[in-house]
């Protein structure tokens, strides 16, 4: 048995889940998402909960179904209710970022301000050096947020460039000069 596929997942205070078609629709507070349901995998709604099986529990491909399935629903009943959010930091000499409208302005040294627009789903906002992006779909967010950091990756010698708050660049030792020749 799938450990992840066989936890029932419950169903938050002013969220419905609608199964029609093969396509799970989930709608809560934050918004709305939906999600095609591959034929091998079978999703009960009841009354506070949602379950998720398989026809077959033995066969290797189904399981991984069973787990994955499993899995997105319950980043979409959280992503409807809470929402995702991700922040990313900016350090370096010169590095700005603004608002432009709904979209992001960012000059991270190049010759002219980057652009980011924002996505259907995506709501941006800057508090001095932070950019933090917000949204529903777990996968949009952190694609967006991906997609800012590859604008200007930190770099390892000063540190300069766009990273995750949490993340931790390991800083390289320079190069030396030559000692008295």
């Amino acid at each position: 048995m799938s450990r992840i596929g066989k936890i029932i997942r419950k169903i938050p205070a002013n969220t419905t889940v609608n199964l029609k078609d093969g396509v799970l629709t989930v709608k809560g507070p934050k918004g709305q998402l939906a999600a095609k349901i591959h034929p091998l995998v079978n999703i009960s709604v009841g009354e506070n909960q949602v379950t998720v099986l398989v026809k077959n529990e033995n066969l290797k491909e189904e399981r991984s179904l069973w787990g994955t399935f499993s899995s997105l629903i319950a980043g979409m009943l959280k992503g409807v209710s809470e929402g995702y959010r991700k922040q990313l930091e900016i350090n370096g000499v010169g590095y700005k970022v603004k608002m432009q409208g709904k979209d992001l302005a960012l000059e991270v040294g190049y010759s002219h301000p980057v652009i980011v627009k924002a996505k259907d789903g995506i709501e941006f906002s800057v508090e001095k050096n932070i950019i933090t992006i917000q949204g529903v779909d777990k996968q949009l967010v952190g694609e967006v947020t991906a997609n800012i950091r590859k604008i200007r990756k930190p770099e390892p010698y000063k540190g300069k460039g766009i990273k995750y708050i949490d993340e931790i660049i390991k800083r390289k030792v320079g190069k030396t000069a030559a000692k008295g020749a």
